[in-house]
């Protein structure tokens, strides 16, 4: 096998990887929104790895990680490992007054998540250009009130905008809607781990 053909036969199988992931991640999101869920983010004592909350509560963090856990990645156990022996590179002793790490809460909160991304991830511009915008692409927001948010963008478009359509739980429970560019955009971040 030639050089060219081992290359040609690498981007394909990449191409396949991220189509696949594609594929896999919107149907995760998109099984999220069938659910009935009531916006709540209270602590709570969770099992680990692989904890979560009763299925019944959740807020925008829980659509991301229960999406991500569809496909068997587990970002509580990322998350918290990075946290034990990178804590000074989180805000949660800036933020919360944390001195380590909580397996229960840290990877349900919106300034971990982007942290983590930062560091593990593949970081994108935070521009208004609706092409900018990919299927599986994490974009996070700061709401009214300085309340940071989390979304991911699936592979259906506003009919009136153009707008890819994010699903995310902003308080109604986990639901797809065309509010990409409603709030001020503070991350984008594409993250496809092996799975």
């Amino acid at each position: 096998m030639t050089r060219f053909t081992f290359f040609l036969l690498s981007l394909l199988s990449v191409n396949a990887y991220a189509a696949s992931f594609d594929d896999d991640i919107v149907a995760a999101l998109l099984e999220r929104t069938t659910h009935n869920v009531t916006y709540d983010g209270s602590y709570r004592s969770i099992g680990y790895p692989d904890g979560d909350v009763p299925e019944n509560v959740g807020v925008c963090t829980d659509v991301i990680i229960r999406s991500y856990r569809k496909l068997g990645i587990d970002l509580q156990k990322l998350v918290h490992e990075d946290m034990q022996n990178n804590f000074t590179l989180y805000p949660s002793k800036r933020i919360w007054g944390l001195n380590k790490p909580d397996k229960n809460i840290d990877h349900r909160r919106v300034p971990n998540l982007q942290a983590y991304f930062e560091r593990h991830a593949n970081v994108l511009s935070k521009s208004n250009k609706v092409s900018d915008y990919k299927t599986g692409d994490i974009v996070t927001w700061m709401l009214p009130g300085n309340l940071p948010h989390i979304g991911m963008v699936i592979n259906e478009s506003s009919q009136d905008t153009g707008n890819p359509l994010i699903v995310h739980n902003i308080g109604r429970g986990p639901q797809k809607s065309d509010m990409l560019f409603d709030y001020k955009i503070t991350g984008h971040y594409r993250f496809v781990p092996q799975y």
